[in-house]
This record gives structure tokens, C-alpha cells and sequence, in this order.
């Protein structure tokens, strides 16, 4: 299998060496995963926009998509990452847990996010009408509903990308879920 790596700086583009440079700023670090996109010219750039463009799904809510999303396409470096992030949100190890497992007992609203953006994941955009419902019912709107499917791709690019290049995990290891 031919090696991907994991560019420095000095081997992308300097539009993208100016990305390093803020994200360095800003995080301390450009994560592995980011750092790969430079591989081409403008995916990183148009991939932070995606990813921080405005949205009604924000805070906790992106978490549990990300979350959820990122379990059901086994991606060991996004759960990394986002079980991280998710303990900065301010979820507990045991509530991330459950959330992987595509529910959130602990908050109605959240476990109707996370029981859809599992069946969405899971069943590539065809939706249980029935989940669709009880999202509404829980208080979400339809913008909600399309920032939540918007939310799904982002993630799933992440996703695809570290299962296509299996670039060096960066992040605390996300322990794993029980069978």
C-alpha cells in the first residue's frame, strides 16, 4: 500500500502554509488530518469553510453528530478527536459512550439528534420517516434537520479521508465501545 503522509509546511502551497500558520495560531497545532487535505491545493481551505460555515446545529449537538457519525464509519481519528472535543463541551466519558452508541438518554432533545444522525449515517441518507418525526416532536426544526445532514457530510469526508490514508492518529486514543 503506498504511504500517505502527513505533509510538513514546508511541502504544501503557501495558501496553505498560511492555513498552518492560523490554525497553529489558533489550536496550538495543525492536527494530521487537516494537515493531509494540503495535499491538495484547495481542499483545506474550502473543507475549514464547510466545516465553519454557519449552522443551527452548534455546540453539544455537533458533538453528538460528530460523534455518532463518526462511529458508524469506524473512524478511530475522528472519535479521537471528538471525544476530546466532547469532554471539552462538557459531556462526561460515560454520556460520549452512549452517544457512539447512537442515543443520549440523558437529554430527549439530544437522543432524537443522535438516534437520526445514526439511522441517516447508517442507511446513506434514507431516513426512518418514523425518527424523522420524533426529531420534530423532541423540539428540532427543519433547518435543524438540513444542518444535521449538512453536519453528517462533514464529518463523513473527515471519515473517508482517514480511512483512505490512515494517517497517524494525533489525538488521546478513544476508548472503544463495548460489543
Amino acid at each position: 500500500m503506498t504511504t500517505i503522509n502527513v505533509p510538513t509546511r514546508e511541502e504544501v502551497s503557501s495558501a496553505n502554509q498560511a492555513i498552518f500558520d492560523n490554525l497553529k495560531k489558533n489550536l496550538g497545532v495543525v492536527p494530521n488530518l487537516y494537515a493531509t487535505l494540503a495535499h491538495s491545493e484547495h481542499a483545506l481551505g474550502n473543507y475549514l469553510a464547510f466545516q465553519n460555515g454557519k449552522s443551527s446545529i452548534t455546540g453539544k449537538a455537533r458533538e453528538v453528530v460528530n460523534l455518532v457519525v463518526s462511529e458508524v464509519n469506524s473512524c478511530e481519528y475522528c472519535l479521537a478527536a471528538h471525544t476530546m472535543i466532547g469532554k471539552n463541551s462538557g459531556f462526561t466519558d460515560a454520556q460520549i459512550l452512549e452517544i457512539r452508541s447512537g442515543k443520549a438518554s440523558f437529554d430527549p432533545k439530544l437522543d432524537a439528534l443522535a438516534r437520526l444522525a445514526r439511522n441517516i449515517a447508517v442507511n446513506r441518507g434514507h431516513a426512518d420517516t418514523t425518527l424523522v418525526d420524533t426529531f420534530f416532536a423532541a423540539g428540532w426544526t427543519k433547518e435543524n434537520l438540513v444542518d444535521v445532514i449538512v453536519v453528517i457530510g462533514d464529518k463523513t469526508v473527515t471519515n473517508y479521508l482517514h480511512a483512505t490514508t490512515r494517517v497517524p492518529v494525533d489525538f488521546p486514543a478513544a476508548p472503544k465501545l463495548a460489543a
